[in-house]
């Protein structure tokens, strides 16, 4: 059985500021937006950071980034691998494609097509594997073994979660007087991320994260006090099927207000919403937290909230909407 990247170590907001001046020349700035319509729909005012238009498509590519480029070069030979259901996959590829090292990828063969042409695209190289949590860390043990390549796990990785917080200090300034963030929890790394620079910036800011009621092991940990993993969960948020691991708990039991979430109908319908009324391509993952504000709204409302759009990376042959 595998091992996750590293004992716990915990990434401080130094390594936050390192992070975002060793990954600026590979990303972009996203920018926020502003729906009137949503604005008057939920009674709140929304400030949607935009990760859906970032390098690779996804915020992803933060994390992945502060790893790649900040290995030291006698470990560039064997180029790093992981496991990722898409979004952490080519956002990897991507960053090693740009440091000119090989990149390994175990993918579940449910993985969306478009996800896959992606890896491909950016040079990475595809393993797949069936679509569970026990597969998956079984096929990259073989994969490790074989090209002895540096683990980037997609979440549970103090470089990955220092790279995602990059994202949330691009949102505090932009946004003045914030009184919530909420973003998508899978794995955690997004949440971790806006845990580390809230905790540090803006202690007074509530974190909230969303995920689907069909894979809701992060709910149901919160709840709980400890970690309570599902092997394979169905969903159509197909970025947010992996569990918590340690080093997310850790951010997610000390810094998140509360976890809230969404149908399978809740979320199609928010993401078809966004498409619809703002103009823009979001994943099903990224239309969770939205989903989650129009179902509590008595929660945000009267609240100035960042929303964290996380991707973009949709297969445009198999959109839920469509029968």
């Amino acid at each position: 059985m595998m091992k996750d990247a590293s004992p716990l170590i915990i990434p401080s907001y130094d390594d936050v500021i390192a992070a975002h001046t060793r990954i600026a020349p590979h990303i972009h700035r996203t920018p926020v937006l502003t729906s009137t319509y949503f604005n008057e729909l939920t009674g709140a005012e929304l400030f949607f950071k935009c990760e859906n238009f970032q390098k690779a498509g996804a915020f992803k590519v933060r994390g992945a980034s502060n790893a790649v480029f900040g290995l030291p070069d006698d470990m560039l030979e064997k180029g790093v691998a992981t496991h990722s259901s898409g979004n952490h996959a080519l956002s990897l590829s991507y960053a090693a494609g740009r440091r000119g090292i090989p990149c390994h990828v175990v993918m579940p063969r449910t993985a969306p097509q478009a996800k896959k042409d992606a890896v491909r695209g950016y040079g990475g190289i595809i393993r797949e594997c069936e679509p569970s949590t026990t597969s998956r860390e079984a096929v990259f043990a073989e994969v490790q073994a074989e090209t002895g390549a540096d683990f980037v796990h997609p979440y549970n990785d103090p470089r990955v979660i220092a790279g995602q917080a990059t994202c949330s200090r691009e949102l505090m300034e932009q946004v003045d007087g914030l009184d919530a963030v909420i973003a998508p929890i899978g794995g955690g790394g997004m949440i971790s991320g806006t845990c580390l620079t809230l905790s540090n910036t803006a202690p007074e800011v509530k974190i909230f994260a969303a995920e689907p009621e069909q894979a809701d092991d992060a709910y149901r940990s919160f709840k709980a006090g400890h970690i309570i993993a599902d092997d394979a969960p169905n969903t159509i948020a197909d970025g947010l099927k992996v569990p918590l691991k340690d080093l997310t708990w850790h951010f997610v039991s000390n810094h998140v207000t509360d976890i809230l979430t969404a149908s399978e109908d809740e979320i199609i319908d928010a993401m078809k919403e966004t498409w619809k009324r703002m103009k823009i391509v979001i994943e099903a993952s990224c239309a969770v937290p939205l989903a989650t504000i129009l179902k509590n709204r008595d929660v945000f409302k009267g609240k100035r909230v960042g929303v964290i759009i996380t991707g973009g990376n949709v297969d445009l042959d198999t959109l839920p909407w469509i029968k």
